[in-house]
């Protein structure tokens, strides 16, 4: 058996979480105030993923960048890769805030997204 220590990231409240983890399995979870605590220290330990965002090359657009971001998180280990993967792409104005600028950004199945019209 052995606990993690986390800032919940779930809501605005920043509690302090205590996770106790056997066999790989989350099979406590204390210090949240809420359920989103909770459910964030269950996967924060078992599978954690984030939200990358960044820039993109823009050719023909008013900046020569445009930024972007995943629509939904990735794994934790394919941020680096997927960070990479941005500086490699290079699109062309016109584009829509929303517009899927990869459908599957380094294979995970989740898009890029562009975050504003340029």
């Amino acid at each position: 058996m052995s606990e993690r220590i986390l800032t919940c990231i779930g809501c605005p409240m920043g509690c302090t979480l205590t996770a106790t983890i056997e066999n790989g399995t989350v099979t406590a979870v204390t210090g949240n105030t809420c359920r989103r605590g909770d459910d964030y220290a269950r996967k924060e330990c078992v599978a954690p993923e984030r939200t990358v965002t960044g820039t993109v090359r823009l050719t023909g657009g008013a900046l020569p960048v445009l930024s972007v971001r995943t629509a939904a998180p990735v794994p934790k280990d394919k941020v680096a890769e997927v960070a990479r993967a941005m500086g490699r792409i290079h699109v062309t104005a016109p584009v829509q805030l929303g517009d899927v600028i990869d459908p599957s950004i380094c294979g995970t199945g989740v898009a890029l997204i562009a975050t504003r019209s340029a």
